[in-house]
């Protein structure tokens, strides 16, 4: 089965006074769709209202529908003024796979991928957003979450405009393995996209 990956916020843009996205917004529904004609799961980025708290968060979709998959622990900056911070550390299976989910600074605090490691991961999967002058960042991070803690890595990057000041996003998405070497990366520009089989 086919995994994709999205960047941090990736369905409303970097836009943190948008409308939460429920998941069961007809909205969503193309998105739906198309993992189900494909058979693929997408890990999308949008602002989520649940329990009376605001997240970022990654929403899971497949031929089941959407549900959230995990809100981003860490938070910085104007973030916290709306949101508030995920339950931590989440691992998800999919084909046999477990999969650590991760947002943008989550990708930058060892304790976070310790703590998802701990449940048992083979592959880190994460959307970030990071400005074009700290395009470097998800290579650092995701290099040292491979070889730290033996598994692949995957890392959505927001390319092109978005809100927040990132008139020019890194973009710059790729898929690193165990070992830390990239196998796929892409460059800045919007709509690249870095696949890899993992094995």
């Amino acid at each position: 089965m086919s995994v994709l990956v999205f960047p941090e916020l990736s369905l409303t843009g970097y836009e943190l006074d948008a409308d939460p996205v429920s998941p069961s917004d007809p909205a969503l529904a193309p998105i739906v769709d198309a993992c189900t004609e494909s058979g693929s799961i997408a890990f999308v980025g949008a602002p989520v209202a649940e329990d009376g708290r605001a997240s970022i968060a990654m929403l899971r979709v497949d031929a089941e529908g959407v549900a959230v998959a995990y809100r981003k622990t860490f938070l910085g900056g104007d973030e916290l003024r709306r949101f508030t911070p995920g339950d931590g550390a989440t691992a998800v299976e999919v084909d046999g796979w477990r999969l650590g989910l991760g947002i943008c600074k989550d990708t930058g605090i060892r304790e976070h991928a310790a703590a998802t490691s701990a449940l048992g991961m083979d592959a880190y999967v994460a959307g970030v957003l990071e400005a074009a002058a700290d395009a470097s960042v998800p290579d650092v991070r995701a290099r040292r979450i491979a070889v730290d803690h033996g598994v692949w890595v995957a890392m959505a990057s927001f390319a092109g405009s978005t809100g927040g000041g990132y008139d020019a996003a890194a973009g710059c998405s790729g898929i690193w393995a165990p070992d830390g070497h990239s196998v796929a990366r892409v460059g800045p520009e919007p709509g690249a996209l870095a696949k890899a089989a993992l094995i």
